[in-house]
């Protein structure tokens, strides 16, 4: 039987709001009014139904990704996969650390092919997939960590950038982190690559062993995590600044080894109110709050 998603329009008439289970969609685009309506009507086509096809293969979404070999059938699902393939050689991961910008990615798919657009993003929780032409430009806000309130910085993304995805993973957000990153954003060519890589770069900030730091099986929490019983953070006490600076500097390793590989555009790394900050040189990100050190710079929050 095919779910019926919560849809409605937003207060401000401009952005529609699509929630069906876990899946949780704020979406907005701009241009001609006729092309705007055909875009929403393509994003609400494409998201009923789509929990369910991802449902039918949630087995097999839950499973480590193989690095050779993809046995999921739809497209949402075979997106996860591509995403997480770059990692899934020497470390655990699956699908499902793609999932939310996978998702993103079709429903601005499903209007970019119905409608002209000039600006549109579809964000899933925080994982966002971006459309922009011509001169337009898009602000990402970046937060100490996603469960509080207050703007720690702003990033904006032009047009002629390469980025068209965002995504952030920590410990504090909606899935569990082996590592103890309060939040990770990375910026990548498009949101299921963006979500993978934070997952990714959220895991490495990390003191394994620290006494401070304590990690319980994930399925203690949820009985179907696709972790199963492997270990994941759930409290972080005291650390020094020390500590804190090298957890975040082996999260900066991997940042750069992503961005290396040609995986991400960018990445900033938090933890404790300390920023670090991975880029592409050429990524317009604002320099007020930085201090350069080459390819990374180190910010005080």
């Amino acid at each position: 039987m095919t779910r019926r998603p919560q849809i409605a329009l937003l207060p401000d008439g401009k952005r529609l709001h699509l929630q069906d289970g876990p899946i949780d969609l704020i979406v907005e685009a701009t241009g001609s009014e006729l092309e705007i309506r055909a875009a929403y009507d393509a994003a609400v086509c494409r998201f009923t139904g789509l929990l369910d096809g991802l449902c039918m293969e949630l087995g097999e979404l839950r499973k480590a990704a193989h690095p050779m070999h993809c046995a999921l059938e739809g497209v949402i699902a075979r997106r996860m996969h591509a995403a997480v393939v770059p990692f899934a050689a020497n470390r655990f991961i699956t699908p499902m650390a793609a999932v939310a910008g996978s998702v993103a990615e079709e429903i601005l798919g499903a209007m970019l092919e119905a409608a002209r657009l000039d600006h549109a993003y579809v964000n899933n929780g925080g994982d966002i997939a971006l459309h922009l032409a011509g001169d337009e430009q898009f602000t990402v806000g970046l937060m100490d960590r996603p469960d509080s309130h207050g703007l720690l910085q702003t990033m904006v993304i032009h047009a002629d950038d390469p980025v068209r995805g965002v995504a952030t993973s920590g410990r504090h957000g909606r899935s569990f982190s082996f590592g103890i990153a309060d939040a990770v954003t990375v910026l990548a060519r498009t949101a299921s690559e963006a979500d993978a890589a934070a997952t990714v770069i959220a895991n490495a900030v990390d003191l394994p062993g620290h006494p401070a730091i304590v990690r319980r099986p994930a399925n203690e929490f949820q009985t179907d995590s696709d972790l199963g019983p492997r270990l994941v953070t759930r409290e972080v006490g005291e650390l020094s600044d020390r500590e804190i600076a090298d957890a975040l500097e082996a999260g900066a390793v991997c940042a750069r080894q992503c961005l290396g590989a040609g995986l991400i555009e960018g990445a900033a790394l938090r933890l404790f109110g300390e920023t670090v900050i991975v880029r592409a040189q050429a990524l317009k990100i604002p320099e007020s709050r930085l201090v350069h050190a080459g390819a990374t710079e180190n910010a005080r929050a």
